[in-house]
């Protein structure tokens, strides 16, 4: 007797209208339990791990690894009707659910009050299974044990497969499909044998994958290369251009001398306050830009057309630009303006590499209210960025070099970087952002002024 429910793609965003399947994580015919990840997905926002609503067994896959689903669509059928392990239930009474005694009714007697052939045998009292509670995406915790039984490893269970599944990122597996090559033919020679990009070169029979034809969605197109514009990527491009052409933008620039800043950084990662943390000149730039907005809140709002209000934050969540594999995120520092500055170098570390990683979750890239981008990391001095969707302001802070600088009258060489800021001119005028600029600018030429400041 099958029983098959069908699980929908659920809204696990604010607004989500749709996902990407990345990989699924189950095959037909494997045995799935609540909470178990199912499946991973990519969002506008965020990749995030889907788990089994049910108990029970996959059915069928509705949905294929590389496809957009809409959300409310089914993507997966799980037969909930009962477990395989008919051992621990030989001697116990079916569920009241499929054809036990109602409560009440006399021995020998099934609901419909008709006498059983069989004599009853008396039970042994079983002890309760801690009841489940379905969880979707981190929500609330089931109540059962945390211990998850063992995946069927025994020939039967593998007969129920199509084909061994091979361990992969989901970035790999792109690869591998880009390529044409089939990673369940590969031996990995990654973490407990997944499949490496290297694996995956290695099979294409050639290093150097862009270099020579390649597939994509099922057609060779020779020395051009088409990447599908989905999930995250086409989030940005919309945000982008809806930011570019909704919001007036004004971009200043100023060239500060770091010296001192440089300076003051050596001795901070020397205490043992910073033990274990690696403290970047990007440390001191968001300091001083979450004390520019202290003095000039106007900067950290946003703008509201429909009720015809400017909004003014009186928190900040400091978004930090982070380059991820699957493109431009911007991740934030719920409250950045409370910590201390052991804790926002702390929160600057964890939160850059939980981006680049691809493991930013929606709720961390929701809520900003003032970015700042570190495109000295590219080599870059200067450049004009783009607001990110809701915020008035975004502080690109450029690489820091060697300049010839004029200290006293006389000519030196000091350690020099660009800042630019970009402003939503319906909010802020040039008196504002020019304050606001040279703020942060002064404070990083002298990082005492941090300190008298905040």
């Amino acid at each position: 007797m099958t029983e098959l429910k069908e699980f929908k793609l659920p809204d696990v965003g604010e607004g989500l209208t749709e996902a990407d399947i990345v990989a699924w994580h189950v095959q037909p015919g494997d045995r799935v339990e609540v909470n178990q990840v199912i499946v991973e997905i990519e969002t506008a926002k965020a990749v995030v791990e889907l788990p089994s609503p049910w108990d029970g067994t996959v059915a069928r896959l509705l949905a294929e690894e590389g496809q957009t689903v809409d959300v409310g669509v089914p993507i997966i059928a799980i037969d909930v009707a009962g477990s395989p392990d008919f051992s621990e239930r030989s001697s116990v009474p079916a569920p009241a659910t499929e054809s036990a005694p109602a409560a009440g009714a006399a021995p020998g007697q099934a609901q419909s009050g008709k006498p059983q052939p069989q004599k009853p045998q008396p039970q042994k009292p079983q002890p309760q299974k801690p009841e489940r509670q379905a969880v979707l995406v981190g929500y609330g915790v089931k109540a059962s044990s945390t211990t998850r039984r063992p995946r069927k490893t025994a020939p039967a269970a593998a007969a129920m497969t199509p084909a061994a599944r091979a361990l992969a990122k989901p970035p790999v597996r792109r690869l591998a499909k880009d390529l044409g090559i089939t990673l369940a033919g590969l031996a990995g020679t990654g973490p407990g044998g997944s499949v490496t990009r290297d694996d995956v070169q290695r099979a294409a029979g050639d290093t150097t994958v862009r270099s020579v034809s390649v597939v994509q969605n099922g057609a060779r197109t020779g020395r051009e290369e088409r990447i599908p514009i989905r999930g995250l990527r086409r989030h940005m491009a919309a945000a982008m251009v809806s930011s570019a052409f909704t919001a007036p933008h004004v971009t200043e620039f100023l060239q500060v001398d770091v010296t001192e800043t440089m300076a003051a950084l050596r001795r901070v990662r020397d205490l043992p306050e910073y033990a274990g943390v690696r403290v970047s000149p990007l440390l001191f730039a968001a300091r001083a830009l979450l004390a520019a907005v202290a003095r000039h809140p106007l900067i950290n709002s946003s703008w509201d057309g429909d009720a015809e209000e400017i909004v003014v934050k009186h928190y900040v969540n400091l978004g930090i630009a982070v380059a991820a594999e699957r493109g431009l995120i911007v991740p934030n520092i719920k409250d950045a303006d409370a910590l201390t500055l052991p804790g926002l170098a702390r929160s600057l570390q964890a939160l850059s590499e939980t981006g680049r990683a691809g493991r930013a979750t929606p709720a961390d890239l929701a809520g900003g209210t003032i970015t700042i981008t570190n495109v000295g990391v590219f080599g870059v001095d200067a450049g004009t960025p783009i607001l990110t969707p809701g915020e008035t302001a975004i502080l690109a802070f450029g690489q820091i070099k060697d300049t010839p600088w004029v200290v006293d009258g006389q000519l030196a060489v000091r350690q020099a970087c660009t800042l630019s800021l970009s402003f939503d001119h319906r909010i802020v005028d040039g008196a504002l952002g020019s304050a606001v600029l040279r703020d942060v600018g002064s404070m990083l030429e002298d990082p005492i002024r941090i300190l008298a400041w905040t």
